[in-house]
């Protein structure tokens, strides 16, 4: 199995004093019903750029969680660790996928201005996605109605919010809603990030 990168949210935990990386336990079984090897990494540029150097991964993906920094996000250790991941990947050409707060970083990377829109928080929603219909879930506060990256547009939601990107050239995707947070894994979500993951 392939080994992919899987970058964790931050939890403040200020009656304990303590700063947590955390994960969805979920992510690890999407992925492996994916056939593919989670390798979970920590909000630490150092250990993260170690990480990279000695395991070779095959991809990155960025998980939801935390709003960005310079948009009232409480975590900028987090926004450094995936910028620096981002740069890495890029600068390889290894697959890249956004999902949700990952999509949003990778929109902010480009150049594109989120806004804050509404009616998009633990939300299903009916979206047309890779020439089907689709009904996803939604869980965010963060987003944009008017694309201006070179980004393509794959998907938007009924009141203009994109929902899904890629770009034309390079193996960079996003998609704004979480696969690993339904019951059952979609079939049509494993189908999407195992062929991402392998192209």
């Amino acid at each position: 199995m392939k080994p992919i990168f899987v970058t964790q949210r931050v939890d403040v935990l200020e009656d304990r004093n303590e700063t947590r990386d955390s994960l969805d336990q979920k992510w690890s079984s999407l992925l492996m019903a994916c056939e593919l090897l989670p390798v979970i990494v920590p909000n630490n540029l150092e250990a993260a750029q170690a990480l990279y150097h000695a395991i070779t991964p095959s991809g990155l993906l960025l998980t939801g969680g935390n709003s960005l920094a310079s948009y009232g996000g409480d975590a900028p250790i987090r926004d450094k660790t995936e910028a620096l991941l981002l740069n890495l990947f890029m600068a390889d050409r290894k697959p890249i996928l956004g999902v949700c707060r990952g999509m949003q970083v990778i929109q902010d990377k480009f150049g594109q201005k989120l806004v804050h829109v509404g009616g998009h928080v633990a939300q299903t929603l009916e979206i047309e996605f890779q020439q089907m219909h689709r009904t996803v879930n939604s869980y965010h506060e963060l987003g944009a109605h008017k694309n201006t990256t070179e980004f393509l547009v794959d998907a938007e939601s009924g009141d203009g919010v994109i929902k899904a990107i890629s770009h034309p050239s390079a193996p960079i995707a996003g998609v704004m809603w979480h696969p690993e947070r339904e019951t059952k894994f979609c079939e049509y979500d494993i189908k999407l990030i195992r062929e991402f993951f392998n192209q």
